[in-house]
């Protein structure tokens, strides 16, 4: 078993059985369906054409190549969907470090060489991001190979394994070989997808957004600078970014809606289920810097003289954010809002316990109070959600604490 770079067997000479120079390689194709790491076969290029001969052929791989078969038949290499081309696909392109959660640029690729009865497997291991590929490269045919290795030797390797490794791709033609890549992706926390993305160019965050889960996608947006995530949502299809909004907190939403062009907003909000679009619409009625333009109208709400073993029910029932379900509201006569059960309380008592006796003085404001006092209510009552109430006392939605860190962070 050795290792290979691509750079060096790109241009290598390869010979048939009769040891005769026969061409030279000018590709090396993954076929990311059939298998994730495996080289499918190598691209030679032939007096006679291009040709396309797959690793059971070969006896040795690297600077030299060397088959057992004449080249009468070698196969004709004929183009087809699906295959990842290590140097068309992968050098000098952008790609996500899922392990190192950062962008880098590829700048050679790392094959292992294994024997196997009477010829090689060449699986894909690692791409070099580092000082190494890029000497390796720039020096191939300038100095001599004994010279290149002995200074390739002193610089520490800086590699990535394949595994932590995710394409960015821009062209919807080879997409679809790359969607189990994003997998990887998908794992992060939504703020180290939004890291990465903010460092990407224009096409390659939309390629990031057109593939990853919908809820994923909705919870990075969140994520975004103000600017970059109006440049994402401006790029998206209307059916996709719709699909996006409506995974986000009602909140948000009417946040992104309201700061994009009323038309792009509007056809958005039309390709939306019609629950979605109401709550962000009903949100996008108030002031952006008021109570009621912060608030969520996702909350658990449940009769005052109803038990914890109810708001258990109401809790499994509950689609929005953990955030807002860090407080259980208490609605009395009128559907007025009476009081409010921190979750902990739930979680620590007896199921038949009467929720009202566990019920903390609750606090309120109305929808149309300026942020900055929303800011100080939070402060002042260490509070972890803040309800909205309308001007009969219902409570119409509440404000958690990442919004007022949000809205904090947004002011500085």
């Amino acid at each position: 078993m050795s290792i290979v770079a691509l750079s060096e067997l790109l241009g290598a000479a390869v010979r048939d059985a009769s040891g005769a120079v026969r061409g030279r390689v000018r590709e090396i194709a993954v076929a990311p369906q059939e298998h994730a790491t495996r080289v499918a076969f190598l691209i030679v290029k032939t007096s006679e054409g291009e040709r396309a001969l797959p690793p059971d052929v070969l006896t040795s791989a690297g600077a030299t190549v060397r088959t057992a078969t004449e080249a009468s038949a070698w196969d004709a290499y004929t183009v087809s969907d699906g295959v990842l081309l290590l140097k068309r696909d992968l050098l000098d392109q952008q790609i996500i470090d899922v392990h190192g959660r950062k962008v880098v640029r590829v700048n050679d690729v790392e094959m292992e060489s294994t024997p196997v009865n009477s010829h090689l497997r060449l699986n894909v291991v690692a791409v070099d991001v580092g000082a190494r590929g890029a000497i390796r490269r720039l020096s191939k045919g300038v100095v001599p190979s004994f010279t290149l290795r002995a200074l390739l030797d002193r610089i520490p390797p800086r590699v990535i394994p394949w595994q932590y490794v995710d394409l960015i791709e821009t062209d919807p033609a080879r997409r679809v070989k790359l969607n189990i890549a994003y997998e990887g992706l998908e794992k992060l926390h939504p703020a180290d997808i939004a890291n990465i993305v903010e460092d990407l160019p224009p096409a390659e965050r939309e390629a990031v957004f057109e593939t990853i889960d919908e809820e994923v996608a909705a919870e990075t947006l969140e994520e975004l600078d103000p600017d970059v995530k109006l440049s994402v949502v401006e790029s998206l299809d209307k059916d996709r970014a719709a699909d996006i909004v409506e995974e986000m907190d009602p909140d948000a939403a009417a946040d992104l809606l309201g700061d994009l062009p009323e038309d792009q907003s509007g056809q958005i909000l039309k390709e939306m289920e019609p629950e979605e679009r109401r709550e962000v619409t009903q949100l996008l009625e108030f002031g952006e810097h008021t109570a009621a333009g912060r608030m969520t109208t996702e909350f658990i709400s449940v009769r005052a003289d109803a038990a914890v073993d109810d708001a258990i029910e109401a809790l499994k029932r509950f689609e929005g954010g953990y955030e807002a379900a860090a407080t259980i509201y208490l609605s009395g006569d009128a559907h007025k809002l009476v009081g409010a059960v921190p979750l902990l309380k739930i979680a620590t008592s007896a199921p038949a316990a009467p929720l009202a006796s566990l019920s903390d003085e609750v606090v309120s404001c109305p929808a149309d109070t300026p942020e900055s006092e929303v800011a100080a209510l939070f402060d002042k009552y260490n509070l972890i959600t803040l309800a909205v109430v309308d001007e009969h006392g219902r409570l119409t939605g509440i404000i958690t604490a990442d919004d007022v860190i949000t809205m904090l962070r947004h002011e500085d």
